[in-house]
């Protein structure tokens, strides 16, 4: 439970990081960061599958290619519904996709080898 709370965490921070480096990546504070993140794994996690089925000859036609467009449609549609978090551009969407993506692929391989919690 407390990982998952510490993932969502991790997640705000580098979107409030990408606020400050990233044109067109705007956050307005943690709470709407941490609402966005927790948003962004539900899309993930319910939206991003029937995306994939959906648009698999395209992903086969672009040797996964798409799949980077795949994220970045999840992290515009995580936009859409977080008030106080918005992405503009194809371009800054597509980057903060692939930034964010990044920072959960090593979040995820730091804390892959940690023990379960007793008690």
């Amino acid at each position: 439970m407390l990982e998952g709370l510490l993932y969502f965490a991790v997640m705000a921070a580098a979107m409030v990081g990408l606020a400050k480096v990233l044109p067109g990546f705007q956050v307005q504070g943690w709470v709407p960061a941490f609402f966005a993140a927790v948003v962004l794994a539900v899309v993930n996690a319910v939206v991003k599958p029937i995306l994939f089925v959906i648009t698999l000859p395209l992903t086969i036609l672009t040797l996964g290619l798409f799949l980077f467009a795949l994220n970045a449609i999840t992290l515009w549609i995580t936009s859409m519904i977080v008030p106080g978090f918005r992405v503009s551009g194809a371009w800054t969407t597509l980057v903060a996709s692939l930034i964010l993506a990044c920072v959960s692929m090593v979040w995820k391989g730091l804390t892959r080898g940690s023990p379960a919690p007793t008690g």
